[in-house]
């Protein structure tokens, strides 16, 4: 039976988060071939900017939005998320995986900061004709600040829910959910606030590990629960075997 699933990349597992746009093009390709191995799934990829986007952002300080003089910025950062997109599509593409990019910027609304309109109907269509739609954490409008972030997790929980997946996945660059170096199996909401996770080190925008359970923490309490897992498990992710990784749940 064909299922559909998200499966979202983190920026730090396809880019140096240290450096300038710095692709990691044979992570890539084996993501890439991962994915096409794979047959019987609907994928919806999400992917964060990594070092393609998070710095111009940073620069150009639209996580406080518009003030009359960053407005380049929008453009800065839209162009450089846009150079990792095309090359994950392209990577897909080279394995015989009919991928197309879809950028936030043209399709999503945010309101301090947060997604409040995200465009999915295309997306379902995409899905139905055989398309990966390769979506990203993106700069977008905003009705209060002008211009904010919009990242990849908060791409995963509203097109989760909007578009009613099976499974969600996020591969990153740990094995899991940490806490005092230890794999959590299972976090839900009195457990996040219990281990005191910490947000990632690198030049980052958007929170970090620790924004990125509080998205999925919420997508959780409305039935749908997430895997945190390494970017080499994506394959067991997607064979439903065990990633041994973090599943983010719902409160008991």
């Amino acid at each position: 039976m064909t299922e559909t699933v998200v499966l979202k990349l983190g920026g730090s597992v396809i880019t140096d988060k240290s450096g300038a746009c710095a692709i990691d093009h044979a992570r890539l390709e084996r993501i890439a071939s991962d994915i096409a191995a794979r047959e019987g799934l609907f994928v919806i990829l999400i992917h964060g900017a990594g070092s393609c986007g998070h710095p111009e952002a940073r620069r150009f300080r639209l996580d406080r939005g518009l003030d009359g003089e960053n407005t380049a910025g929008i453009y800065r950062t839209h162009a450089a998320v846009c150079r990792l997109n095309d090359a994950v599509v392209d990577a897909l593409r080279n394995e015989g995986i009919e991928a197309l990019g879809v950028h936030p910027l043209g399709m999503a609304l945010a309101d301090d900061g947060r997604l409040v309109r995200c465009e999915t109907a295309h997306i379902r269509l995409m899905l139905k004709h055989g398309v990966m739609p390769v979506l990203h954490g993106d700069v977008v409008m905003d009705l209060t600040r002008g211009a904010s972030i919009v990242s990849g997790d908060q791409l995963v929980a509203h097109l989760a829910e909007a578009v009613q997946v099976s499974r969600v996945g996020l591969a990153t660059d740990v094995p899991g959910v940490l806490c005092g170096g230890t794999v959590m199996p299972r976090i839900d909401r009195n457990a996040f606030f219990a281990s005191g996770i910490a947000g990632s080190q690198a030049t980052d925008v958007t929170g970090g590990m620790k924004g990125k359970v509080a998205e999925l923490l919420a997508l959780a309490e409305k039935g749908i629960e997430s895997n945190i897992f390494h970017v080499s498990r994506i394959g067991a992710f997607l064979d439903l075997t065990d990633h041994g990784g973090t599943v983010v749940a719902g409160s008991r």
